[in-house]
This record gives C-alpha cells, sequence and structure tokens, in this order.
C-alpha cells in the first residue's frame, strides 16, 4: 500500500494494517497483536477514527495523569517550539531554569537538584551511575517484584519475569525480600522484610554496595503498597550502613496517590529518586534523577560520567511546567485523593459481590484487583506470570464494552486520570462488575 507523508484520513483496518506491517511494537509477539486503532483523545476517554468512545482506566501506562487532550499544556509546548526546539544539554535555558526550580519547591526533603533525562528507564540508568560515582561502590539491591524499566541496567534491576529473557545483564546486582510475596494476600511482617534486607547488606558487605533501590509503591506487579514502617526501616538501614536509597516514583509520582510523590505519605526523603511519566503526563517523553542536596554538591568538584542529547530538551520541560501548572490549577492532588476514597469503596463493593476478588489495594487512584479461584486457600487466577481463559474473556469483555485498562496475571488495574469524576469513575467500575461475573464462574470455594 503506497502512504505518501501528506495529511488525510485512514479507515481503523488501514491504521492496523500498515502499524502492523512496517512498525515493531513492544512487549509482543509480532503476528498476535491485535491493537485498538486510536484517533484522538479527550479528557478520561479514547476515540477509535469512527468515533467510538473507550474509557481509559489505566491513564495509558499509568501516566496521562492530567487526562488527554488539554490545552495548556499543548500552548505551552506550541510556544516553546515555536521560541527554541533544541540547544544541547550544556547550554543553560530559561525553561530548564523554571522548570529546575519548580520541581524544587515541590521535591521531598532536602531533594533540590534534577538530572533531566528522556523516560523513566533512563532515569534509573542514570541513578545507578549516581550512585555508583558517588559511593565508589558497585552494589545495587533489588527486589523481585519490581520493574524498573526496559533498558539495560534498569531491566537488571527489574526482578519480574520480563527480565529472563534480557539476561546476562548488569553485573552486581543483588536480590532482597520483597514485602509481598506471590500468592499471598496480605504483606509479610515489617520486621520480617527490614531483616531480609539487613542479611543480604551483612552477607554482600555494606562497604560493597551503593543503593537500596525501590519501587515505593509497586506498579505493574500488582501496586503493592508498602506496610506502615517498611519505608522508615529502609531509611534507617541505609542511613546506619551509609548506603544510598534509590525510590522509583516514575508511576507512583505526580499525584497518583493523593500526594505529590507516594514517598509523602511516609515522610521518607530517599537520596535519589527517578520520575518520568506524570511529570508531563506524557506528552512529551522526559525523566529525571532528583537528588538529595549532598549527593549534588559532591560531584562540584569531580566528573559526572554520564549524558543524553536530548537531556533537558526544551519542548518537553515546557510539557512539564505547563503539566505541574495543571495539577495545581485544577486541584489533581486533592481529586486523587478524594476519589480514592471513592474507589476504595468500588474495591470493596466488588469483593464483597463478587467471591473471584480475594484481594484489593489502593492509594489514591492507584489501584488493583486481584482475583481467585478460592480465597481459602488462597489460589490465583492465573498461575504465575501466566493468564487463563477467564482473565482473557475478560479482557475482551472490556474491550467490546469500551473499557482499556491493565490485565496483569491474575488482576484488574484501575489507575484512571487524576481529572476524572464520580460518574466516570462508576461507570468504569460498572464494566468491570459485569466483567467478575466471568471470573466467579472459576470459582471453587
Amino acid at each position: 500500500m503506497g502512504i505518501g507523508t501528506a495529511g488525510g484520513a485512514l479507515t481503523t483496518d488501514e491504521i492496523v494494517a500498515l502499524n502492523r506491517e512496517h512498525t515493531f511494537f513492544s512487549w509482543s509477539v509480532q503476528g498476535a497483536i491485535d491493537p485498538i486503532a486510536i484517533d484522538r483523545a479527550e479528557g478520561v476517554w479514547l476515540y477509535t477514527p469512527e468515533g467510538r468512545k473507550i474509557l481509559d482506566f489505566n491513564s495509558q501506562l499509568m501516566s496521562v495523569n492530567i487526562g488527554h487532550g488539554d490545552r495548556r499544556v499543548i500552548d505551552a509546548i506550541t510556544e516553546q517550539a515555536t521560541k527554541l526546539q533544541y540547544v544541547q544539554p550544556a547550554f543553560a535555558t530559561e525553561i530548564r531554569a523554571r522548570l529546575g526550580a519548580k520541581l524544587a519547591d515541590i521535591l521531598p526533603g532536602d531533594i533540590d537538584k534534577v538530572f533531566f533525562t528522556l523516560g523513566g528507564a533512563e532515569a534509573i540508568e542514570n541513578a545507578i551511575k549516581l550512585a555508583r560515582h558517588y559511593t565508589g561502590r558497585h552494589k545495587l539491591l533489588a527486589r523481585y517484584r519490581s520493574y524498573h524499566g526496559a533498558t539495560m541496567g534498569a531491566m537488571t534491576l527489574t526482578g519480574d519475569p520480563r527480565r529472563l529473557a534480557n539476561e546476562p545483564g548488569l553485573v552486581g546486582v543483588v536480590r532482597y525480600p520483597d514485602t509481598h510475596h506471590w500468592g499471598e494476600a496480605e504483606p509479610r511482617p515489617v520486621a520480617e522484610s527490614l531483616q531480609g534486607l539487613e542479611d543480604v547488606i551483612r552477607y554482600e558487605g555494606a562497604h560493597t554496595i551503593a543503593a537500596v533501590f525501590l519501587e515505593t509503591i509497586v506498579g505493574t506487579n500488582g501496586i503493592l503498597i508498602p506496610p506502615d514502617g517498611y519505608l522508615q526501616g529502609v531509611r534507617e538501614i541505609c542511613d546506619r550502613n551509609d548506603i544510598l536509597m534509590v525510590c522509583d516514583e516514575v508511576m507512583a509520582g505526580f499525584g497518583r496517590t493523593g500526594r505529590w510523590f507516594a514517598v509523602d505519605h511516609w515522610d521518607v526523603v530517599p537520596d535519589l529518586m527517578t520520575m518520568a511519566k506524570g511529570l508531563t503526563s506524557s506528552y512529551l517523553p522526559l525523566g529525571g534523577v532528583a537528588m538529595r542536596h549532598h549527593v549534588a554538591e559532591a560531584f562540584n568538584d569531580r566528573m559526572f560520567y554520564g549524558g543524553l542529547t536530548y537531556s533537558s530538551h526544551p519542548v518537553s520541560l515546557a510539557a512539564a511546567l505547563a503539566t505541574i501548572r495543571v495539577y495545581e490549577e485544577d486541584g489533581l492532588l486533592d481529586n486523587a485523593a478524594r476519589l480514592g476514597a471513592r474507589m476504595r469503596e468500588h474495591h470493596e463493593r466488588l469483593a464483597a459481590k463478587h467471591p473471584s476478588v480475594g484481594a484489593h489495594r489502593s492509594l489514591g487512584l492507584f489501584g488493583i484487583l486481584d482475583l481467585v479461584r478460592s480465597r481459602d486457600p488462597w489460589t490465583p487466577l492465573t498461575p504465575f506470570n501466566g493468564t487463563s481463559d477467564e482473565m482473557k474473556a475478560i479482557g475482551k469483555y472490556f474491550r467490546d464494552h469500551g473499557l482499556y485498562t491493565m490485565l496483569a496475571n491474575n488482576s484488574i488495574h484501575t489507575n484512571p486520570p487524576l481529572c476524572i469524576n464520580e460518574d466516570e469513575l462508576a461507570t468504569g467500575f460498572e464494566i468491570i462488575d459485569a466483567a467478575l461475573d466471568i471470573a466467579d464462574q472459576a470459582v471453587t470455594d
């Protein structure tokens, strides 16, 4: 099919066919993909070329936090693009100055400097470099139930099975125990989890360990919310052993939990913190590594051996500053906290109604439902790192009834844009409610 560069509407079939023929999809068996064609988006809604509405109940990849199509961000992008499109990172720009200062205002504690990257994975890569350069040590501790990105270092830190096909990876990564074990409804006791970390540090030698990495709230591996006291305990262990604490806030940051950052719920200040996604609401690619003052200051008289051609890209920075302004002007953090309570009520109602809902977790608009065949004994609806006929049928039901969200293992993610209202939230849960009848048929107790 010959297609020129000029504009012109294509049908859904043409869009899908050309996408499949000439582009390569991530995390996919290429011959099995069946993508949905999207033409435009507004608020919490996606629209196909034929105008069919789809409720975005996952903010795409937990990233379009302010919702789709906000003119304030689009106009800021346009204004910056007409003024200055790009200069290499060694130059200083006004937009870089303004965004850096604004982030310093909202970041926790004495975190006051940011190295800008292209996205979350590159933020993790540069956090690794910063931690190793700062400490002079090479080992990095990470958990199994984690996802940090698809580049080499980030993928090695990642503990979930996506890592396996990409091994061998970065040298020096060592696992420490998770707070939540697969196939268990509740987190492990805080003291047990912290003792597991202590043991690994003892066996590996604190003097060899640069940093402890963790997602503040684990994202795609289950929206695993740390029990109270855990993050404070990790902070104390890191301080006592002179190890950097690195919190990955790529998904949890920028209002998702009802606070600017998830660490704010526990009043913990990490030494390094990675961000992306909600930083620009995914309107343009941008990530960053934020660092405490003493970490940044250490590089005043030593070289940082890292860099990216598009670091501090002016147009992406403009998108970020405008996005932060939208959070503030529209009270989206408060809306996430308020509707987070409403989401919890929806979760509780579905758990009471459907025996297939074995557990649910949420903080703000960061939520998940775990589906089971049996609550006692606890039997997930899928095997580890697998799917099932029931989960496939639920996915088809969502697609047929205009709901997009993430299905992973035995779980349904509920992570809508922070601009969602109560009626739209209820609409999403009505569709989920109906789909759970499919899962209930598999319940054995």
